[in-house]
């Protein structure tokens, strides 16, 4: 692919990671397995290998966190939303700032998340650079989806609907699959049609308004808006006037010649303290241990205390215990809804 522009999506409060991520330090902030960049940071630099511009937006509430992670964006390049308004609308953002940055309106543009754990930079790269080629030749919206490996029931599926170019493995889309029970998922892996929607496609600025224009007129409408403001007082108003959305529910879903190409890469999304263990690992009893944690017959379960007091975890097994300046979780590993449900609450119904 000659040239890409990137948009990387960083806002939410990652709630099922309280109390280590929090409405204003959310998880695309955290360093992960003691690596020395965090979520962020690592998105960042996959993408700067392969495109000529990449885009932050991020929300109002720790944009100040973003800027003193990338201090290399400089300004123009990180996008503000001046409060949350769901990815539909942070897309709309982004696309507008693009156009009026007079790029090339057929250049590709790829839509990331900030917050996913990938280990392989280089087959990242290819993949999309694969599904750039596919959106530039076609003219179409090409999403990237990730090989299952295990019947998930936390992710909605791609049906693959055959090849639409038997050379770069480029698939056309049958139809989206929200969240499975255990059965269904098990049957979607076992026929090798399904891929996992982790929310990243690409897509030009025409192609984007072309599919809106004939598929989600009030997003067209929207973006017109947002384009149109003189300052930044007027686009903050513009935008405090938008629906609340998915770019999948707004969008994607309803587009109805999207292409697809398999991903070349590891992912893991770390919605839950049970994703982030298996992504740190363990000990041979199956622990995460870190900071000053003092076990006694305890076995596959998550311990982390960032402050200088002790914390003892005596006869447990699957637990997660938690403890920063923010508040102190004990919860069962597998119950990351209710995580979220009582970080929420914590924290004044953030979302």
């Amino acid at each position: 692919m000659d040239s890409m522009i990137v948009v990387i999506i960083a806002g939410g409060a990652g709630s099922r990671l309280w109390p280590l991520s929090t409405p204003d330090y959310p998880k695309h902030l955290l360093k992960v397995n003691g690596e020395t960049d965090s979520l962020l940071q690592k998105t960042y630099k996959r993408a700067a290998a392969f495109a000529s511009n990449v885009y932050v937006v991020t929300d109002e509430s720790h944009s100040h966190h973003v800027e003193e992670q990338l201090p290399e964006l400089g300004s123009g390049k990180i996008i503000i939303e001046p409060a949350r308004r769901g990815t539909a609308s942070c897309i709309l953002a982004a696309l507008a700032h693009i156009e009026e940055s007079q790029v090339d309106p057929d250049e590709p543009i790829a839509i990331l998340s900030a917050d996913h754990y990938i280990r392989d930079a280089q087959g990242f790269e290819y993949s999309f650079n694969v599904a750039g080629e596919a959106s530039a030749a076609s003219g179409r919206i090409v999403l990237v989806g990730v090989e299952p490996d295990s019947p998930a029931t936390g992710f909605g599926y791609i049906q693959k609907d055959g090849l639409f170019d038997a050379k770069t493995y480029v698939f056309k889309v049958h139809s989206f699959k929200e969240k499975p029970d255990f059965e269904t998922a098990k049957g979607y892996l076992a026929t090798g049609k399904y891929l996992w929607n982790c929310g990243y496609f690409v897509g030009s600025l025409n192609t984007f308004k072309s599919k809106m224009s004939q598929h989600a007129p009030v997003l067209a409408k929207n973006l017109e808006k947002l384009t149109k403001t003189n300052n930044q007082q007027e686009f903050n108003q513009a935008y405090l006037k938008l629906e609340n959305d998915t770019i999948d529910y707004a969008l994607i879903e309803k587009v109805d010649d999207l292409l697809v190409v398999p991903a070349k890469f590891d992912w893991m999304d770390l919605g839950s303290f049970g994703d982030m263990h298996k992504a740190v690992g363990g000990d041979k009893k199956g622990n995460h241990v870190k900071g000053n944690v003092e076990i006694e017959n305890v076995e596959n379960s998550y311990i982390h205390n960032e402050e200088e007091k002790p914390v003892a975890v005596i006869g447990l097994d699957n637990i997660v215990v938690v403890n920063t300046e923010n508040g102190v979780l004990v919860s069962r590993k597998d119950l990351a809804k209710e995580v979220g449900v009582v970080s929420k609450r914590i924290n004044g119904g953030d979302k």
